[in-house]
């Protein structure tokens, strides 16, 4: 009876882990759209600067729990200060790049961020892959090359930007490989504090008036990617990686459903391949790594955008 209780209980957690992923997943989705309606009328700088200041409001009690001062206590500095940097180009990047094209076109470039992971594992991380990952990963870059459209429009500062954004995602999530002993707190603070300035440097010059509705959209965009952020840390504790890292590819699906209620974006056909190819070639990735070991968490996106 006992043993019976125990395995209801331990489905019960994973039941609430990919929930809890799932909500996680919608709420950045949510959060790349409110991103994209906010960049149409500030500036790039303008939303990082309140939108951080709204990720604070989540992130305070939890650095008072901590201790301001554990902040400061971290492993391999240079390394914090890469992952820092790629994260906040990450943010930063993302939103340049839906300022100006779909919000579907931009997650399939995001969607490619397992892939670029897989590669970039081998080469700085030493973990050793084999020939149906390596054929997937090209196979997976191909369908990057479909979504950008092989033409002059793939020169396209916007696309370019989804695609530099894309891979500085990636590279934040290998570094977070090497600093898996620091807190989440202490990580998310600073790639919030880093966004903070960013955004200062990034509106001088530039800042907007705005209205209250305007000032509230920009701290609930904080507010919401923190709380995405939180829901997906305890997902991974209650269910294994390998079962929820392939649901972040609802995020694709949703950008789909948001992209047209709120802007009227409807992917082109180019697009939807080159997304399908990502995913299956993603999925794929996923599991054969799940067949060699279990898939780090990190193959999770942590804080979305």
């Amino acid at each position: 009876m006992t043993t019976k209780t125990g395995v209801a209980d331990a489905g019960n957690l994973i039941i609430t882990g990919v929930v809890l992923m799932l909500i996680g997943d919608l709420l950045f989705a949510l959060n790349d759209a409110m991103g994209k309606w906010l960049v149409a009328s500030f500036t790039v700088g303008q939303v990082l600067v309140i939108r951080s200041v709204g990720a604070f409001i989540v992130l305070g009690p939890m650095i008072l729990r901590q201790g301001p001062m554990a902040l400061f206590r971290v492993e391999q500095k240079g390394l914090q200060f890469i992952r820092v940097f790629m994260a906040t180009c990450d943010v930063a990047l993302f939103y340049a790049a839906v300022a100006y094209l779909p919000l579907a076109d931009v997650m399939t470039f995001y969607m490619a961020g397992p892939i670029y992971i897989a590669a970039l594992s081998h080469f700085f991380l030493g973990e050793k892959i084999g020939w149906r990952r390596w054929l997937a990963v090209l196979i997976g870059f191909a369908g990057v090359v479909i979504a950008l459209r092989p033409s002059t429009a793939m020169l396209s500062l916007p696309s370019l930007f989804g695609l530099a954004g894309s891979l500085a995602f990636a590279l934040s999530l290998v570094m977070s490989r090497y600093l898996r002993s620091t807190s989440d707190t202490t990580l998310v603070t600073w790639q919030t504090i880093a966004a903070l300035v960013t955004g200062i440097v990034l509106s001088i010059g530039h800042w907007q008036p705005a209205t209250l509705i305007d000032w509230s959209g920009m701290l609930l965009l904080g507010i919401v990617a923190s709380c995405a952020h939180l829901l997906i840390t305890r997902s991974l504790k209650l269910a294994p990686a390998s079962l929820l890292a392939p649901l972040q590819y609802t995020l694709l699906l949703w950008a789909i459903v948001l992209g047209y209620l709120f802007f009227d974006d409807i992917p082109d056909a180019q697009i939807i391949i080159g997304a399908a190819i990502i995913v299956v070639a993603g999925l794929f990735i996923f599991h054969r790594k799940n067949l060699k070991e279990t898939i780090p968490t990190e193959a999770v996106p942590p804080d979305g955008h």
